[in-house]
Formats: structure tokens, C-alpha cells, sequence
């Protein structure tokens, strides 16, 4: 298991180097400029768009504007909100928040190209219902000859959609918040338990198709960011005095990098830095990496812009307000210098320290809706591609996969699932961004459309 270990590990390193950091962060730039800001300037009327205005049954798709987007949040607000946080700041400090925040706002701008293509290009698999998602862009938008990009995108995302972290870090949160301080002792034998209710919770769900899926995701989602805000809220307000320092140094921390304890990139502690912050917000909000399109690709709508413009507000949601909540709680409670947990754990140390008696336990509750519902997501997205690649017909054997995955994160190693879902999420990257860039023209020539009806409405 250790050779195991240490290859993934070795992998994921190698996957998430200069190239990648140039095609997610460089690309996205790149659209940002290409675009004027375009999707910024809109702000406004993305919000107007995710409240129904614009809603017409008649539009082609499965799912309204609102579930595309809890939906895919369902899959982003999780884990890389809870415990992807804690990693970077365990390793990182406060400074890898700072490169989190940047990888967001470029991402914003990224989800919205990749949502937008992703109705403006859909397909259709091959029992005839239409379908969205990068494999279908690339394949629509830029040719048949393209064809092999989308399958290396689908053979990855079959993988990387696994739920083997989110599952590995509820588990760990089972045993370090219930079991242990109930004395419990935590073994194998626990750890398959838990994995086999999560196997029965989850076939339930994902055996009813998309729509359960969404209406599932659409009832629990929005309630737990509400109750997730309201205990981080009461964290910061216990520690208002230190809360202005701690703030400050996430922006000092940035480029001095005193608190990191990964890696160097190219040379330096800050280059590895910005690395980390990358790589955990792109595990926290997934924009470029090509998920999120799958869900987006759904949406009843005739206007691809107006999708994109929804997808837009998902890592605002996502890294900016939900990731900003955890990185803060942990930072004002000073758990991080303090404990050598890592991970969930690590943030439930710091709801414990503030709120002794219910406060991880309050904690446990959101860990576990947001763990269950993004296992009910991914298997949509893995069935995608499983459908594009053996067909719909065949899509169905994914899920048998998948469920056996849960088993596997339910009773391995933290290193070893964070490893293999980020290096697998850095390969989903290229075919993603690759076709998003050579279609930018196309999404803004759509948008020129788009905006010019819209003013003569």
C-alpha cells in the first residue's frame, strides 16, 4: 500500500505542473480578457436568470436554470469546501486561501464558457435524448475528428467523479466526531459499515435518474449552506477581536508563504503556494475541469448565455463565500497552529473549540448532506460518460462501480483518495479547456446575439 501511496502521490505531482497551472489559470485569464470581463458585467442579470424570470417550460432540457445550479453546487459545496480547505491551510497556511480566491474569480469567467458551450452544443446519445457536458461541445462544436479528446475526457471523468474522498472524509468525520468520543473503537469492520449504509442511501437515489437527483439536491443543498453559514457566523462572532488579524493575514501570508510546509514550485515557497491554492480550488469549485457543464448541459433553456451566466455564480458561491467561512473558522479559532489533525477533522476542531457541547455535532450534519448529496451528483456525471463512450443503453453499469467505489474511499487512506482524484481532475482539465478555448469565439458571438435581443425586450 505504501508503493501505492507514494505513486499516486508521485502522479498527482506530476499531473499538476506548470502545463496544467498555464491551461487553467492562463486559459482563464485568457477568456477574461478575450470576453472584456463580459460575464462580470452581467452579474446582475445572472441572478435575475437563476430566480426564474426567464423560466419556459417549453425550453428544451430535463432541469430548471435553479436545479442545474444546486445540482452541480451539490457536487462543489462538499468536501472541498470542508476539508479541501483544511488541507491547503494545513499545509499552506493562511496565504493558500488568498490563491483560492484567485483561482475563483478567473473560474467564474471559465464556468461560464464551458456552461454556455455546453447548451450551445448538445448532443444527442444513442437512444436520441439530448444531453450537454464537454464530451458533446467537443464533439458538436469542433467535429467528429475531434472525437478522441472527448472520449480522453470521459475515460478520466468515469474516474474522477469517483466519490472516493467524499466519502473517505465523512468517514473519517463519523469516527473522529461520533464514534471515538463515544468510545467506539473505529476498525475495518466500522469503516465497511458506514460504507455499506452509504451504498444503501445512495442506490436509492441515483437508481430514479436525473430528476430525483435534482429535486433531491434542490431540497437539501440550499438548507445546508443556510445552517453551515449560521454556525461559521457564530464561530467569527466568538472570535470578533482577532478576526481583522487573521483576515490581514491571509493577504500577507500570500506572498511570503511563512506558514507553508509543502513543496517549492519553480524554485521558490511562494510558487508552491500558488500551486496548492489552485489545485484545492479547482477540487472546491471544479470550474475548467468539465463536471459542472454536465449539469448545466440539462437545463431547460433556448439561451446558452443565460445558462452560462448561472453557472457563473458557482464559484462565488462555492470558494468565495462558502470556502472563505471554513479558512476563517479555522484561522480565528487558531486550530490550525494548535492541532495536528488534518483535513475534517481539522475543521471540526474548530467547531468544537467555540461551540464545545453541539458544535461538531451540528457539523456532522452538514458533512453528511453535503457528502450524500454530491454522491447522488457524481454518479450523474459518470453515467454521462459512461453513455458516451458504451452507450445509454450501457450507462447503468457505471452505477455498480460506483457503488463499490464508496467501499473502497469508506476504507482507505486520506492521502491516497486525495491523490488519485486530483491527479485524474488535472487530465479532465486539458480536453475541457482546450475545446473551451478554441470555441471562445463562438460563445461571444452568441452573447453579442443574446444581449442585443435582450435590450430590444
Amino acid at each position: 500500500m505504501q508503493k501505492l501511496d507514494q505513486f499516486i502521490a508521485d502522479f498527482a505531482s506530476f499531473v499538476w505542473g506548470l502545463p496544467l497551472l498555464i491551461i487553467l489559470i492562463g486559459g482563464g485569464l485568457f477568456l477574461i480578457i478575450y470576453s472584456k470581463f463580459l460575464p462580470f458585467r452581467y452579474l446582475g442579470h445572472a441572478i435575475q436568470v437563476l430566480r426564474g424570470k426567464y423560466d419556459n417550460p417549453n425550453d428544451p432540457g430535463e432541469i430548471s436554470h435553479f436545479q442545474a445550479l444546486t445540482t452541480a453546487l451539490s457536487t462543489t459545496i462538499g468536501m472541498g469546501n470542508i476539508a479541501g480547505v483544511a488541507v491547503a491551510i494545513a499545509i499552506g497556511g493562511p496565504g493558500a486561501m488568498f490563491w483560492m480566491w484567485i483561482s475563483a474569480i478567473i473560474g467564474m469567467s471559465t464556468k461560464f464558457f464551458t456552461c454556455t458551450l455546453a447548451v450551445m452544443f448538445r448532443g444527442k446519445d444513442s437512444n436520441g435524448a439530448i444531453q450537454g457536458g464537454p464530451m458533446y461541445f467537443i464533439t458538436e462544436g469542433l467535429g467528429k475528428h475531434w472525437k478522441p479528446l472527448a472520449v480522453f475526457f470521459c475515460l478520466c471523468g468515469m474516474i474522477g467523479v469517483l466519490p472516493v474522498f467524499n466519502v473517505n472524509q465523512l468517514t473519517q468525520a463519523i469516527n473522529d466526531i461520533v464514534l471515538i468520543p463515544n468510545g467506539v473503537a473505529v476498525s475495518f469492520g466500522s469503516n465497511l459499515a458506514v460504507g455499506l449504509v452509504l451504498v444503501a442511501m445512495t442506490s436509492l437515489v441515483i437508481l430514479g435518474g436525473l430528476n430525483r437527483i435534482s429535486k433531491v439536491a434542490a431540497k437539501l443543498v440550499p438548507s445546508m449552506v443556510i445552517l453551515y453559514f449560521v454556525l461559521v457566523l457564530i464561530i467569527l462572532f466568538t472570535n470578533i477581536e482577532v478576526l481583522p488579524k487573521y483576515f490581514k493575514l491571509i493577504f500577507t501570508d500570500a506572498f511570503a508563504a511563512n506558514n507553508f510546509k509543502g513543496d517549492s514550485f519553480l524554485g521558490g515557497m511562494v510558487g508552491g503556494l500558488i500551486l496548492l491554492g489552485v489545485r484545492r480550488g479547482a477540487f472546491s469549485n471544479e470550474a475548467g475541469i468539465g463536471t459542472a457543464p454536465m449539469a448545466h448541459g440539462a437545463a431547460k433553456t433556448a439561451e446558452p448565455i443565460r445558462e452560462g451566466l448561472v453557472a457563473m455564480l458557482g464559484p462565488a458561491i462555492d470558494t468565495l463565500i462558502v470556502c472563505t467561512l471554513t479558512a476563517l473558522a479555522i484561522l480565528v479559532t487558531d486550530v490550525w497552529q494548535t492541532s495536528d489533525a488534518n483535513g475534517v477533522s481539522l475543521t471540526a476542531s474548530a467547531f468544537a473549540k467555540t461551540m464545545p457541547i453541539y458544535g461538531k455535532y451540528l457539523l456532522m450534519i452538514c458533512i453528511a448532506v453535503f457528502s450524500i448529496s454530491s454522491l447522488f451528483s457524481y454518479s450523474y456525471y459518470g453515467m454521462k460518460c459512461a453513455s458516451f463512450l458504451f452507450g445509454a443503453h450501457n450507462k447503468h453499469y457505471f452505477n455498480y462501480f460506483y457503488i463499490v467505489s464508496i467501499i473502497v474511499g469508506a476504507t482507505t487512506s486520506l492521502s491516497l483518495m486525495l491523490n488519485l482524484i486530483d491527479g485524474v481532475f488535472a487530465l479532465m482539465a486539458i480536453p475541457t479547456m482546450l475545446a473551451t478555448i478554441a470555441l471562445a469565439p463562438k460563445v461571444l458571438k452568441e452573447a453579442k446575439r443574446y444581449f442585443s435581443t435582450l435590450k430590444k425586450v
